[in-house]
């Protein structure tokens, strides 16, 4: 299962967005839930003017069976105090789905790292301990950087360190609530601040690609290196609207 937590930036929808758009990924279902603004839009990814019309809601379930992939795309931010409801709805139904893992894509304010989150790449991974057994040592292989826990008095005590992730949403209690659970997760984040979210996607969709291959990393002849990697995933007709309209020239 792969989904993103909303979080600052809205990183991990729009990695998610660039996952069903490019994989072609079928809807399968909705995920009801009271926890979630309610919300309701077009077809995020048309494709012709026949399927534009089709309605979509705040969380919704596309599947790709060949990649034993499920997708959980979630479109509108949470009502106050629903985190722990949702989480615990979410987790029971990964455990009724017979789900393997869990994948939680995320990010979180670029403004709050401590020094040693500011050296070095932007992009972090979480495991909970039955993940890492697992899978711990391809992260090591990969050269990935785990998430650093800091100081939870600074300058009082730097003994005692606690995960902190400012911005991430639900990541820190769905991670927490899985490790207690015994559920496979991985949280793959990025710090980032808010503005054009854009870059940032697509640098967090090739961190999940490097480990899970969903799409074939394709390698240059040409003086051997790789084109630009953002070529490779399809761009959803619903982006060209993050913005909104131009501003109407009748202002000036």
């Amino acid at each position: 299962l792969l989904q993103p937590a909303v979080s600052v930036g809205n990183v991990g929808q729009l990695a998610i967005d660039l996952v069903i758009s490019t994989l072609d990924m079928t809807k399968v279902g909705y995920f009801y839930t009271d926890c979630l603004v309610p919300m309701v839009g077009n077809n995020p990814y048309a494709t012709a003017e026949e399927n534009s019309t089709e309605l979509s809601i705040n969380a919704e379930v596309y599947s790709l069976p060949s990649k034993k992939l499920v997708v959980l795309q979630i479109r509108s931010p949470f009502i106050k105090n629903k985190y722990r409801p949702f989480c615990e709805t979410l987790l029971s139904w990964v455990k009724s789905s017979n789900c393997a893992r869990v994948v939680l894509l995320s990010s979180s304010h670029a403004y709050q790292r401590d020094d040693e989150q500011l050296l070095g790449t932007p992009l972090r991974y979480l495991l909970t301990p039955d993940l890492e057994k697992a899978v711990g040592g391809l992260m090591q292989q990969l050269n990935w950087k785990e998430m650093e826990k800091v100081a939870a008095y600074p300058g009082i005590s730097d003994s005692d360190k606690v995960l902190h992730i400012p911005g991430g949403g639900i990541t820190k209690l769905l991670f927490t609530e899985s490790c207690s659970k015994g559920i496979q997760m991985a949280v793959l984040l990025k710090f980032c601040s808010e503005g054009d979210n854009i870059p940032d996607a697509f640098l967090l969709v090739n961190y999940l690609n490097e480990w899970l291959q969903l799409i074939k990393s394709e390698v240059s002849t040409v003086y051997n290196h790789s084109p630009d990697p953002s070529s490779r995933w399809k761009i959803p007709s619903s982006w060209r609207l993050l913005f909104g309209n131009g501003l109407p020239p009748a202002l000036f």
